[in-house]
């Protein structure tokens, strides 16, 4: 699927059209994006390294895997078929909580999502698409904490707000991390 474009929402959500992805990061206008977070049964989080030659994000550490909604498509629908794409793995997604950021990133881009996040359970690695990711790993959660307070800026920007709440949420929901 083209994924070139992107859909504009105003704060709540309400769709006001599409614009050309990489105008809206470089006027930082609001638009859908999904994340997803897949645990194994051990409780470590599935992280991808972005590819080197992304417009943004290049080379850092992120969830599993993200995207943008095409306008009329279906988040969870979306965010199940970027799983495939680029990890080649399938599970169930379930809702997390979604959240708007704002936050310059580089090449003079800003990011401005509301961000729907997703949280699903696998235990086998990946087949990872290498025009999407250059690398994978999974981390205990603890180990994951500590090394994003080390070393903050190899990981992106949305993933160290996102962690803290789909932790929570998990907590909240009973599961052991």
């Amino acid at each position: 699927m083209d994924r070139t474009k992107v859909v504009l929402v105003d704060n709540n959500d309400n769709p006001l059209g599409e614009m050309e992805k990489l105008l809206a990061h470089q006027q930082g206008q609001l638009h859908r994006a999904f994340s997803v977070f897949v645990f194994d049964n051990r409780g470590r989080l599935l992280l991808q390294q972005r590819a080197d030659h992304k417009y943004h994000g290049a080379g850092l550490w992120t969830n599993t895997c993200c995207s943008h909604p095409q306008w009329g498509e279906d988040v969870a629908l979306s965010a199940l078929e970027r799983l495939k794409y680029e990890m080649g793995m399938c599970c169930e997604l379930k809702f997390s909580h979604s959240f708007i950021y704002q936050t310059p990133v580089e090449n003079g881009l800003i990011e401005n999502e509301y961000d729907y996040v997703y949280v699903g359970d696998a235990n086998e690695d990946p087949v990872i698409n290498p025009m999407e990711v250059q690398d994978f790993k999974w981390m205990p959660i603890d180990e994951l904490l500590l090394d994003i307070r080390k070393k903050p800026d190899i990981y992106t920007y949305w993933f160290k707000v996102a962690l803290p709440l789909v932790i929570a949420d998990l907590k909240e929901g009973g599961d052991n991390l």
